[in-house]
Parts: C-alpha cells; sequence; structure tokens
C-alpha cells in the first residue's frame, strides 16, 4: 500500500468516526469527558470585608451567600447576575454562584485566576479558611 493510499483510508476511517461520534447520543462518560477538558482555574475567596461594604453591581455584600467576583484578567469579564456553576477539582464538590462584582486582580500563569467567592461560598466547596488556603482549583460552567 503506497503512503498515498494510506493517508486518504485513515483520512476517510476518521471522517467516519467523526460522523458515529456527532450521531452518538450524549451519556455521562461523554459528559464527564467533556467537563474534565474544561480548563482548570484558581478562585480564591474574598476574606474580612467591612459591614455594609457594597459590591461593584450595588448589592450589599454577605459574606454567607453563593456569589463571586468575576476576574478582572479575564476576557470578555462575565456580566453582573451571571450564574456559573463552579466545581472543585480536588473533592468534586459544586455550587452554583451569581456574579456581582469584579475582583481577583492579580494573575498567575500557573493556573489564572477566575473567580473570588465569599468565604461562605468557598468554604462550602471544600475551601479552607483556618489555616487559610488561599485559593482551590476549581473548573466553572457558565449557566444560562
Amino acid at each position: 500500500m503506497s503512503k498515498r493510499t494510506l493517508h486518504a483510508s485513515i483520512a476517510a476511517g476518521a471522517a467516519v468516526l467523526t460522523a458515529m461520534v456527532a450521531l452518538a447520543p450524549a451519556s455521562s462518560a461523554a459528559t464527564a469527558s467533556a467537563q474534565a477538558h474544561r480548563p482548570k482555574c484558581w478562585a480564591t475567596h474574598y476574606g474580612p470585608i467591612p459591614a455594609g461594604s457594597t459590591t461593584a453591581n450595588g448589592d450589599i455584600f454577605d459574606n454567607s451567600k453563593n456569589t463571586a467576583a468575576t476576574s478582572l484578567t479575564r476576557n470578555p469579564q462575565l456580566p453582573f447576575g451571571t450564574r456559573v456553576r463552579v466545581t472543585n477539582v480536588a473533592n468534586g464538590k459544586s455550587l452554583v454562584v451569581r456574579i456581582n462584582d469584579r475582583g481577583t486582580f492579580k494573575h498567575t500563569k500557573a493556573e489564572p485566576k477566575c473567580l473570588d467567592l465569599t468565604d461562605g461560598a468557598f468554604r462550602r466547596l471544600g475551601g479552607s479558611l483556618s489555616p487559610d488556603a488561599g485559593h482551590i482549583v476549581v473548573r466553572q460552567k457558565v449557566l444560562k
């Protein structure tokens, strides 16, 4: 078999496999695989905030709610009101937060910072405040 024939056969086989995958129903294994390939990032937490402080959208800050600030390093920014499912990579715990602030000003190349969670949300995801772990590695999915 010539190289040209071999390459044509491989390309034809790949096209058939691609068509089969496109027609196959979504499975939980496919969903898990898709989630595993979403990029990871660091979720930090606010820490102590003075009582009566407001968030960037004007909400009264409540460090126990499931809200978060979107990272200023994110392009484009998540709009206020966006709901995001956040999953802790280390333990699989997840919850939905609502974006109501801007924050996480620093950026690291190793793991980009994506969200600044309230202390309550950070704790519910398994983050440690005492001693302060500083961040958790998460995957996130923007919900409609």
